[in-house]
């Protein structure tokens, strides 16, 4: 599992940065890519990534405006032309009146997809989607000028591994009898004697929980949603010092990205969405004041790939 960024500024394209997109590589664990948000030129984006459209899956949209949806036509008609293979069916979350923007625009503009596309609408009350045995994603409103949403991707545990220095110790000849223990049965050993395979089994290893925040003020409250994730992708539109005009355009400062992250207790914050004004060396001005609240913060950039490791086994 991990990060790659396509697109990571605001508003409008930047000579360095696209508009919003971050995809999330999961081919290790299901064979899928998830998009969260499409902004305009994302399918050039992926023209210089290894992604491969065919692999992904699942789209969701944080909100609608422009910078955030402008180039999802695109990708989806583009997806219907892939060489070398038949893109599968198609999964977009997001909010009221995504579905009406992509028929319209494929109604309009006479195209057609050669795979299907299920809309899947957001409750501004919040809830949670259940992929597939290995992920569920829960998601609640935000607070923008817009509906706008924020997701939890959770990870299923993991089944702990066999405690195989025991059953060496123990004299257990390998082959059948682990794979017996491995499933919780009960064996019995060659000499008669008896094993639970509850006891030699390992607690099961905790998956991987990642938060993806589409455009929002800052509200403390949100701590709670992302709490204890393993990464946090969060906007920083503003500077530290404009947390005025972030708030009356319904957005964050870097400092307040920062300050979210300390009370949720996330691993690692990566902050995007990033101004065009601050363009160049200047945006290390917003990673250095968030740094100052949050250390483990990172500032993202477009093509960046951030992997988010297995928690250690217990």
């Amino acid at each position: 599992m991990h990060l790659h960024f396509l697109g990571t500024s605001s508003g409008s394209p930047a000579i360095e940065r696209n508009v919003s997109c971050t995809a999330l590589n999961l081919l290790p664990e299901n064979g899928e890519i998830w998009l969260f948000d499409c902004g305009e030129a994302t399918q050039h984006q992926i023209l210089r990534t290894s992604i491969r459209p065919g692999k992904i899956r699942r789209i969701f949209i944080t909100h609608l405006h422009g910078d955030h949806i402008f180039g999802l036509l695109g990708l989806l008609c583009s997806r219907s032309f892939l060489s070398g293979e038949q893109p599968g069916p198609l999964t977009l979350y997001g909010g009221a009146g995504l579905r009406e923007f992509v028929e319209t625009g494929l109604r309009l503009s006479r195209s057609y997809l050669s795979y299907p596309i299920e809309f899947v609408e957001l409750s501004e009350t919040g809830g949670e989607i259940a992929c597939d045995a290995a992920f569920r994603v829960k998601y609640r409103l935000l607070d923008h000028a817009v509906p706008s949403f924020g997701f939890r991707v959770i990870e299923a545990d993991r089944p702990g591994s066999l405690k195989t220095d025991a059953l060496e110790a123990l004299g257990v000849p390998k082959g059948a009898l682990y794979g017996a223990l491995k499933r919780g049965e009960t064996v019995t050993l060659p000499n008669g004697n008896t094993l639970n395979g509850k006891d030699f089994i390992h607690p099961p290893r905790k998956g991987r929980e990642v938060v993806l925040f589409g455009d929002t003020r800052f509200q403390a409250a949100f701590a709670d949603f992302c709490a204890d994730a393993d990464a946090l992708v969060h906007e920083a539109t503003f500077a530290a010092d404009e947390a005025a005009n972030a708030a009356r355009f319904g957005h964050s400062t870097c400092a307040q990205a920062a300050e979210l992250a300390k009370l949720a207790r996330v691993k690692t914050l990566y902050l995007s969405h990033i101004s065009a004004k601050f363009s160049g060396g200047r945006a290390q001005e917003l990673l250095a004041a968030a740094q100052t609240i949050f250390p483990r913060t990172e500032l993202a950039h477009d093509f960046m790939e951030a992997p988010i490791p297995l928690p250690e086994a217990a």
